[in-house]
């Protein structure tokens, strides 16, 4: 579970190209899925619609939400419309960027199985057959309504008794299926028409706006990646230096304990200072987690950096921002009190 878990990891946080193969492979999935599924139409006049277009639209929507979960850039997106202002303005034109991205990729399988259902007919022609107009056809001439009805829904099912051999089940349903061919093809040719519309006509457009929002989208993502991969690798830090402080407090007591209970006459001997290896960041040289001891700080900070991230600018003062989170902040000294604003 570990090794598909940390798979699970690398392709949630992996680069567009691996996000495009992810698509890819619910589009192949879609395929598997569609061609293995055994498709019965209960031809009940109620209930063929309900159960044709359920089939025909309910699949999809399954698939475009996992294809929304698969990608991360959908949590980034809402995160960055929903975040506070604080020291960075929000740009609708990157949210934009990345809904569009987000929105091409998981619109891929839907799309693969309505067209599939499109072109074989069978979802098409189980929902439909009620809703044929019979005077198009001269076999339901000499039929009541209610026959009619009775024979219309019966279509999907060329087992049936009623509709064995019939030449006028076999007229409606080639109609129906003709109709959802024609439909599929046509969904199908506006697709190639758009996306090669879009090849084409995107040169003849001004690159600059696109080339940053491309650039800002990335950065969003990988500011977000980062800032979680840091607060791991602090929180593991803080967590060393709160268990080394621990043993060494109780060191000491147990110490003290010892030298109590030494029997008078015998000068008892100072306690020796521990080395600098064993202070409580271990020789480890973290000397930026001396100014953070407390998990009201730690609370502080990141209530910062949600509500009030820092500029885009790394030529700002230090002071403003400087001492966090980050590893590669500026040393602090242990007893510096820390600012009010603090780049996480």
């Amino acid at each position: 579970m570990d090794k598909f878990r940390l798979l699970f990891q690398h392709f949630q946080s992996s680069s567009e190209s691996v996000m495009n193969g992810i698509c890819l492979l619910l589009a192949a999935v879609t395929v598997k899925l569609y061609s293995s599924f055994d498709f019965n139409c209960p031809c009940l006049e109620r209930y063929n619609a309900l159960y044709g277009l359920g089939l025909l639209l309910t699949p999809p929507l399954a698939l475009f939400l996992c294809g929304l979960l698969a990608n991360r850039q959908s949590v980034v997106m809402v995160e960055e419309w929903r975040r506070p202002v604080g020291h960075r303005r929000k740009d609708p034109g990157i949210i934009r960027y990345i809904c569009s991205s987000v929105l091409q990729r998981a619109l891929a399988a839907p799309l693969v199985w309505i067209l599939l259902a499109l072109l074989d007919g069978k979802c098409f022609v189980c929902a439909f057959s009620s809703s044929v107009d019979p005077e198009k056809f001269l076999d339901f001439a000499n039929m009541t309504p209610s026959q009619v009805q009775l024979f219309l829904a019966k279509v999907p099912c060329k087992e049936d008794e009623l509709v064995r051999d019939n030449p006028a089940r076999k007229a409606v349903s080639r109609y129906l299926r003709c109709l959802s061919q024609a439909i599929g093809w046509s969904i199908t040719l506006l697709l190639i028409m758009a996306a090669f519309l879009a090849r084409c006509l995107r040169p003849c457009f001004d690159q600059t706006v696109l080339l940053q929002r491309r650039y800002w989208s990335n950065y969003v993502d990988l500011e977000q990646k980062l800032f979680d991969e840091t607060c791991c690798e602090h929180a593991r830090d803080f967590a060393h230096r709160c268990v080394l402080h621990f043993f060494a407090s109780m060191q000491r007591e147990m110490r003290a304990r010892e030298l109590r209970q030494d029997t008078a006459g015998r000068d008892p001997e100072p306690p020796e200072g521990p080395e600098a290896s064993d202070g409580p960041d271990g020789g480890s040289g973290k000397a930026h987690l001396q100014a953070i001891s407390s998990r009201e700080q730690v609370d502080r900070l990141l209530n910062t950096w949600y509500s009030s991230k820092p500029p885009l600018n790394v030529a700002s003062s230090p002071g403003l921002w400087g001492g966090g989170l980050s590893h590669r902040a500026a040393t602090v000294a242990p007893g510096t009190r820390l600012s009010q604003h603090t780049d996480v």
